[in-house]
């Protein structure tokens, strides 16, 4: 028996995606008996061919899915004939359920294409092609389907093979098979149909087993990603994981990354037993000749042929959540068994699935795919998506919410990462600060516009400036006149304007002074990233807190009035949101307390009171 099979359905919605594979599982066999007056009955009340069995109930599972003939998400099945199993994806067709599609294709070696032979290659089907390339799948199958509704017209046929054929070489594809079927009859599905005597190609089922989707690539040598360290008890050390890519057998010389310490491989330990060799999807535990510094998120590999190293990277994201993902704010980043902190230092272009084409973007959205550069905050091991999924893809989260912002899949590192190095500076931040006799700090402002922010943080400047302190203040107006003066009031401007600012603040801090920034800084992601740049201790959160209401009527400056009457967009307060800190290290009520008792406050918590 081959190798497993795992494959997607896709294309357009309608197209009889979930018919072809339950006619795949009924030509199979693989409906037990029980389950056909089950089907008979739901057929009878959510099904579309009269008094027949409704093959597409097989996979819809959802009543959503049933009631509407359509497919929401992604259904996993599996099945299998005598000489191969098969795991298949049937993905949803509507272009809202893209990132639907794209998890199924994550996780996928080849993709049936599915085409309405009547409708011809939509927007949707180009879509789907393009979104399988990106996501790595090289062998393509499109199943020209529901041919009798076009007579088993070749012509028909033969038009869109020709017109989808520019587009299997665009994309690369290592091998392309289109084949004329009837999910609803079952002709060319696992048998040749009697009605296209003209097309002499494979059944589709008959392809499926004996396509080969280890042809047209270059796969790595052996890499696997540590999960585990297990020691049952102080004779054992052993590394846990599963194989990406290669094999390994015993006396095998490998190198551990990061860290680049090389070893022999003494055991290979897997269910129960030891093995003299293993290779890619096997899960085992290593033990080693030598004791390494080895924890989850390592990489053991090859020594002739190790994984790479880098901290940046050129990547494309798909984003899957609603909030906008921009450039400037700082993730949770999961990449194999790896946990980092990873920037997004730019959006280089917005992918348009449909055309191919690149637009600019300084943000993206639910099921936007882009091409971003990335910045984690140490080096990580890693290969390329092309070369190996499991080392090369990854997920980003929200450090809020905890939500999945956007999948990925690394494209390359970016070599300019490995030229630049830190120098070493004789002078550093303890002896700046010993000099001027006071501990460096960033006393970090937020609030809504007019809630008092400017004016305590200048009255606290002069008491500590008069007190022999050694001070500087950030104001979100005046920087705005010089190095952010390029900048806008969008999310992705915002974002941008108190990362620059925290980057100046921290250098800053790290020339012994007391700065104080005081910036609207409405998202706690930013103030969060703000807060993770300084040590224990440096970093003081103040939330001058006034509500909106006080803060229009007080209205210094008009913008409220003018943001009112639509002159300004994008104002906080009014049309754009602002998130108050949930835990800061002190909260002024302006609207109970003078500037004076607030900045008595802050010294009193600074212990300088």
């Amino acid at each position: 028996m081959r190798e497993p099979l795992r494959f997607i359905t896709c294309g357009s919605v309608d197209d009889g995606k979930s018919t072809l594979i339950g006619r795949l599982l009924w030509e199979s066999k693989q409906i037990f008996e029980d389950h056909l007056p089950a089907l008979a009955a739901d057929s009878a009340r959510y099904g579309t061919q009269g008094g027949a069995l409704d093959l597409a109930l097989l996979v819809d599972g959802l009543q959503a899915e049933r009631e509407q003939s359509i497919t929401i998400d992604v259904a996993y099945r599996f099945f299998s004939t005598a000489r191969r199993r098969f795991i298949v994806a049937d993905c949803p067709g509507h272009e809202q359920y893209t990132r639907n599609m794209a998890t199924g294709a994550s996780n996928s070696d080849l993709a049936l294409l599915v085409v309405n032979a009547s409708k011809g290659l939509t927007m949707q089907t180009r879509r789907h092609a393009r979104i399988a390339a990106l996501l790595g799948i090289r062998h393509l199958v499109m199943a020209v389907n529901k041919m009798d509704l076009t007579a088993w017209d070749e012509t028909a046929f033969c038009r869109i093979v020709s017109e989808f054929e520019p587009l299997a070489r665009e994309f690369e594809f290592a091998s392309f098979q289109p084949i004329p079927v009837s999910a609803l009859h079952g002709d060319n599905v696992a048998q040749p149909g009697l009605a296209s005597p003209w097309y002499s190609g494979p059944a589709l089922l008959t392809y499926l087993e004996n396509v080969d989707v280890m042809q047209g690539g270059s796969p790595p040598g052996f890499r696997m990603a540590v999960q585990l360290v297990n020691r049952p008890h102080q004779g054992f050390r052993g590394y846990c994981g599963r194989i990406a890519s290669g094999q390994v057998k015993v006396g095998d010389r490998v190198r551990v990354l990061p860290g680049g310490m090389e070893s022999s491989i003494r055991s290979i330990v897997a269910w129960k037993k030891e093995n003299a060799a293993a290779s890619a999807g096997d899960s085992v535990t290593l033990l080693l000749e030598d004791e390494i510094d080895i924890s989850r998120g390592s990489v053991i590999s090859s020594a002739t042929g190790p994984v790479e190293m880098s901290d940046q990277f050129e990547a494309v994201l798909l984003c899957l959540c609603e909030h906008p993902l921009v450039a400037g704010r700082t993730y949770l980043v999961r990449l194999h068994t790896c946990e980092a902190a990873a920037t997004v230092t730019a959006i280089k272009y917005k992918l348009d699935v449909t055309a191919g084409n690149h637009l600019a973007a300084k943000s993206l959205t639910l099921n936007d795919i882009g091409v971003v550069n990335l910045s984690f905050d140490r080096p990580v091991p890693f290969e390329p998506y092309q070369r190996c999924r499991r080392l090369g893809s990854l997920i980003l989260i929200d450090r809020i919410t905890n939500q999945t912002a956007a999948a990925g899949m690394i494209h390359f590192a970016l070599r300019r990462a490995a030229n630049i190095h830190w120098q070493a500076l004789e002078i550093h931040k303890p002896a700046r600060a010993a000099q001027k006799l006071q501990k460096p700090m960033c006393l970090w402002f937020t609030g809504l516009p007019a809630s008092g922010k400017s004016t305590i943080a200048n009255l606290l400047e002069k008491r500590l400036f008069a007190a022999g302190r050694h001070t500087y203040l950030l104001d979100g107006d005046n920087v705005r006149h010089g190095l952010n003066r390029d900048l806008g009031f969008t999310e992705s401007d915002r974002v941008e304007n108190i990362r620059r600012v925290t980057e100046v603040a921290k250098l800053l801090v790290d020339a012994g002074l007391v700065v104080l920034v005081s910036f609207i800084s409405p998202y706690r992601s930013e103030r969060a990233r703000a807060r993770s740049l300084f040590e224990e201790g440096e970093f003081l959160e103040i939330f001058v807190d006034a509500p909106v209401t006080e803060c229009e009527r007080r209205d210094p400056k008009g913008l409220y009035a003018k943001a009112r009457r639509g002159e300004l967009i994008n104002f906080t307060g009014i049309d754009s949101n602002y998130e108050p800190p949930e835990s800061p290290e002190l909260r002024l009520d302006t609207t109970q307390h003078s500037p004076e008792e607030c900045v008595d406050r802050i010294l009193a918590k600074l212990g300088l009171a």
